[in-house]
């Protein structure tokens, strides 16, 4: 289905707010509010497409929708090839939806290259659109690691003290796993083309070949997710990023890894995926736990929250190398979850850090009583994250759990004993900082949610309370493809043990 290039027009749109900035002469407070609008406006516009986009997808087939294809680089087979189905819809939207709400959140609290900063955020929204709108392995490869220029820039130039030093972790770690990636890429271009339908639908990628493919895409989602042990670049990252930073790289850019691992490495390497799944399920489970023990002794409230997201990304993997429908349902429903509760819990902190100037969880306390909506907003996040019924936090993990069981009961049982630590940290989270004495006067003195604050948090709490409470709205437009995506690794074992016989 061709519908006016739309995703093209997604994923190019902020280049022209990034046109109209650079042409903003001078530094001083009026060139910094036109840039403020423009991104603001551009991002906007971009948001109402994605609706369009959600509002006129067809959730019973698992065909891609929206389709664009024409030649690239014609001598070298390259195409340009963009569509979305049923695993990358909700990423795409995801993208469209965090961007205006990061470039809210930054309009106060950035006060220095204001013009670069905007554009940054609108290169980085055309580089996550196109990433799970990319069809084509090159064109993917293009945007998911475009991603990390702006992001680097981001953290760099605007984050904390260490934050040079962080956005050369992020940046090196990211990058050494993508190498891989694309000698992988190499591979599978000389041996079947660049068209991902095309080769998902050959298949036939000899054992030997997809056991060694495999690892090579699984080091660079991997480090994206992050997994443990590859981890340690997230939590120096989330401390030293600026709040919008830290909403976009926990709402979105830790997707990427789970959607490359939809996307590529079962589709396109089954028996590996099937080999590996065992692995994956301790590496996962060791991330559930271990990051979860260690979010319980943190002092700064964006490292426990950055934990945090280490442990609830080691569900998504665990649900995604289930390799059942349930399971595989519940990490993408995780995914969508963590990107809306994660974002919304990072600005929490950075609504008390803009006043305070510190994210030490023992310099607050008691402020329910100055900051009543906050603390609203706060506990409605915080129960989320902690997968309370009637929030989209519970499906996921549910879903995850239920996945989880059917391999294996002490999988199951593992994973279970992450939700409870979860719930312990967070618990402990909310106590310390919304209630207990006030000890501290300056907290004391904080002011409530501005207006700009609250257009920030309601529509974050709308989405939470709605999915939890009627998560057909995601899983109905996603269930045909997640059918496909399980019913072909299944078709393709059993060609492998008939073969083998």
């Amino acid at each position: 289905m061709v519908d006016f290039q739309l995703l093209s027009l997604m994923t190019f749109l902020p280049l022209a707010g990034v046109l109209f900035i650079m042409t903003l002469r001078g530094d001083g407070p009026n060139v910094a509010r036109n840039a403020k609008y423009a991104a603001l406006y551009t991002s906007l516009i971009v948001m109402v497409l994605g609706a369009y986009m959600l509002n006129h997808f067809d959730g019973s087939t698992a065909d891609y929708q929206f389709v664009e294809k024409f030649k690239w680089f014609p001598s070298l087979g390259i195409s340009y090839h963009m569509g979305v189905d049923g695993i990358s819809v909700f990423f795409v939207a995801l993208s469209a939806f965090l961007t205006p709400i990061c470039i809210l959140a930054s309009w106060d609290s950035i006060q220095k290259r204001v013009k670069e900063y905007m554009a940054a955020f609108l290169i980085l929204e055309m580089f996550m659109i196109g990433t799970f709108c990319a069809l084509d392995t090159i064109l993917f490869y293009v945007f998911f690691e475009g991603v990390l220029i702006p992001m680097f820039l981001i953290i760099g130039i605007w984050g904390g003290p260490r934050r040079v030093y962080s956005a050369f972790k992020f940046f090196l770690y990211t990058l050494l796993g993508s190498v891989l990636m694309l000698v992988a890429l190499l591979w599978i271009y000389f041996h079947g083309g660049t068209d991902i339908p095309e080769i998902v639908k050959a298949g036939g990628i000899a054992y030997k070949a997809q056991f060694w493919l495999f690892l090579a895409f699984f080091a660079s989602f991997a480090v994206k997710m992050p997994m443990w042990p590859v981890h340690t670049w997230l939590p120096d990252a989330h401390v030293e990023a600026p709040t919008a930073g830290s909403v976009i790289l926990a709402g979105v850019l830790l997707k990427m890894g789970g959607y490359g691992f939809l996307r590529f490495s079962v589709p396109m390497f089954p028996e590996a995926a099937h080999f590996f799944a065992p692995y994956i399920f301790g590496l996962s489970i060791i991330a559930i736990v271990y990051t979860s023990l260690i979010a319980l002794v943190q002092e700064d409230m964006k490292k426990l929250i950055a934990y945090s997201s280490v442990a609830h990304m080691g569900f998504v993997t665990l649900g995604i190398f289930t390799l059942n429908a349930q399971g595989v349902q519940g990490a993408m429903f995780q995914m969508i979850s963590h990107g809306l509760i994660s974002g919304a819990l990072f600005l929490c902190v950075g609504v008390v850090y803009d006043r305070l100037h510190t994210r030490e969880i023992g310099r607050y306390g008691g402020i329910v009583k100055n900051m009543p909506i906050y603390a609203t907003m706060f506990m409605l996040f915080m129960l989320g994250s902690v997968g309370l019924p009637g929030t989209s936090g519970f499906v996921g993990e549910f879903l995850v759990l239920l996945g989880g069981f059917q391999v294996s009961t002490t999988v199951g049982l593992l994973a279970t004993s992450g939700i409870v630590l979860g719930a312990t940290y967070m618990l402990m989270l909310y106590r310390r900082v919304i209630f207990g004495p006030q000890t501290n006067a300056d907290a004391a003195e904080m002011l409530d949610l501005t207006w700009k604050e609250k257009i920030n948090f309601v529509p974050l709490a709308l989405l939470v309370l709605w999915l939890g409470v009627s998560p057909g709205v995601v899983i109905n437009k996603t269930q045909a493809s997640v059918d496909k995506l399980i019913g072909d690794y299944q078709t393709a074992l059993a060609q492998t043990e008939t073969s083998h016989e």
